[in-house]
């Protein structure tokens, strides 16, 4: 739980760090949740524990892996042409797992790195635990991080402003090595997309792979949203989202892409 004045300090959004997006940056980023883990398959929490993946997880991170590597197979992915600049993911190595799956596919591109800011937030008391149990044990304290998690969370875990408060400098020092160099996009270009005159991808790209709770606060950070919106964009196993920066403006134009899964008898994920 938290007082007043930490629940002012949750609501901050992207909007009071000018410093995230650098001016005038061309550049976009691809997240990618991790695979099935054997913990997901057993309905446990995960937090920032360190199962394994399942079968089927191996099986999505090569599906993933391929789908990044062939962007240009329809439907296209809304992505630069050519390996990404950069591969950044979680040190836990269900996402190590996928990041180091995508960087063979490329084997003139980047090696994934691990970033320690980028592992999934700490669920605390109930990271191994089945949902069952916590429901059972601490169904009120769950019910309220399903409906508030600004107020509300695990029991010894993460606040959601901590997590945002580490993941932003590995955001802004990534983003300041996509623009390194660059001279500044201009605003002014056409940008609806579907028009003749839209601009051409032709900027550096990275990868960043994670878990849906980092890659939550991520997503919100990017898209100057409050972390009171937590709840307002679920990442899919393995799927594919995609922000696209113009001249340092941010937009959204892919989210929870997963055609590259079909056949490979996906379960629903659990929670992480």
């Amino acid at each position: 739980m938290r007082d007043a004045a930490a629940g002012a300090v949750a609501a901050v959004g992207a909007g009071d760090d000018p410093g995230l997006i650098p001016p005038g940056l061309d550049a976009t980023l691809v997240l990618c949740r991790h695979g099935e883990t054997t913990w997901i398959r057993e309905n446990r929490f995960q937090g920032a524990a360190d199962p394994p993946l399942s079968a089927l997880g191996e099986r999505q991170a090569a599906a993933l892996a391929d789908r990044l590597a062939d962007a240009a197979r329809p439907p296209v992915l809304p992505v630069p042409a050519g390996p990404p600049t950069f591969i950044r993911c979680s040190p836990l190595r269900r996402a190590r797992a996928a990041a180091d799956a995508i960087a063979a596919r490329r084997p003139n591109g980047p090696a994934a790195v691990p970033d320690p800011a980028l592992r999934e937030l700490s669920q605390g008391g109930w990271e191994g635990m089945p949902l069952a149990e916590i429901l059972a044990t601490d169904g009120v304290r769950l019910a309220g991080w399903r409906r508030d998690p600004l107020t509300t969370w695990a029991p010894g875990g993460e606040s959601l402003p901590d997590t945002d408060a580490r993941v932003r400098p590995a955001l802004r020092d990534l983003l300041g090595a996509l623009g390194s160099g660059r001279p500044p996009g201009s605003p002014d270009r056409p940008q609806v997309p579907g028009m003749p005159a839209d601009h051409r991808r032709d900027h550096p790209w990275a990868v960043v792979v994670g878990h849906d709770g980092m890659l939550k606060v991520t997503l919100l950070a990017l898209l100057d949203l409050p972390l009171a919106r937590y709840w307002s964009f679920p990442f899919e196993l393995c799927g594919i989202t995609v922000v696209e920066v113009l001249a340092g403006r941010p937009r959204l134009v892919a989210h929870n892409l997963v055609e590259h899964l079909a056949g490979l008898d996906a379960t629903r994920p659990g929670p992480t």
